[in-house]
């Protein structure tokens, strides 16, 4: 049973644990008996088909989804159900999602600022100057007083990353990050993750990008019917796949 495997060589104490996670909307069961542990400083990359529970996964680490059972521990500790508990586990946990929820009526610099003015309570000075420096580690320094109507979805994308990590965050999730996005575009996004990747942050990324994973993780953990199905280290998964549903699922994805 490989469920709960720590890439080898990363640290022996698991920073996201999830033991025996089950998740129903109404009659249906999308996450069963999930287990699975995340290292600091791995990039876990969750792949399969639509529908499989990956989103709903990603989103429970953080509590935007409650489970019905099992547990999910952050830095050793249950998530907590709400309050100030709950708003600091979120400005540890960074999320992206497919679109860039960025607040329209405020600059990028500003987006990037808000919540650790308001939520850390950093001066503002230096929430400007954090907020330049990564929106120019992201590649998008020259936009800082743009709104984000101007920009591009790539860049509005990765704005949004700027904004997650102004938080300074133990782990960082990404749900979908490129699929709202033009072709041409994914790629600048998938690079600012590639280089986080390298840079040792702690991530969980559910996407259909196959290169990425091939490149950037260290595990890809593959879900299907709710369900952890396989996991393994990318070059083991995609060239030597054990299942009968992960060899059927890359089959048809991989044969382009």
């Amino acid at each position: 049973m490989t469920n709960g495997t720590v890439t080898p060589g990363i640290s022996k104490d698991p920073l996201v644990v999830l033991k025996g996670v089950n998740k129903w909307y109404g009659q249906l069961h999308v996450l069963r008996d999930v287990n699975l542990e995340i290292a600091p400083g791995e990039v876990v990359v969750v792949i399969g088909p639509s529908g499989s529970g990956k989103s709903t996964l990603c989103r429970a680490i953080n509590r935007l989804e409650t489970i019905q059972s099992g547990e999910i521990r952050f830095a050793g500790k249950p998530l907590p159900e709400e309050g100030a508990a709950l708003a600091k586990l979120r400005s540890e946990v960074g999320m992206v999602f497919q679109s860039f929820n960025l607040f329209s009526h405020k600059t990028i610099l500003e987006n990037v600022m808000l919540a650790p003015v308001k939520v850390l309570k950093e001066p503002e000075e230096e929430a400007r100057k954090r907020g330049l420096a990564l929106l120019e580690r992201v590649g998008i320094g020259s936009q800082a007083d743009k709104m984000p109507a101007q920009l591009s979805g790539g860049q509005q994308q990765r704005a949004a990353i700027a904004r997650a990590l102004a938080m300074r965050p133990k782990a960082m999730l990404f749900d979908e990050p490129t699929s709202a996005l033009d072709p041409e575009m994914v790629n600048e996004v998938l690079d600012v993750m590639t280089s986080l990747a390298k840079g040792g942050m702690t991530m969980v990324v559910v996407t259909h990008e196959m290169g990425f994973a091939r490149k950037a993780a260290h595990r890809v953990v593959f879900m299907a019917d709710g369900q952890v199905v396989e996991q393994a280290a990318p070059e083991e998964f995609f060239d030597r796949p054990k299942t009968d549903r992960a060899k059927d699922f890359l089959s048809k994805i991989l044969t382009h």
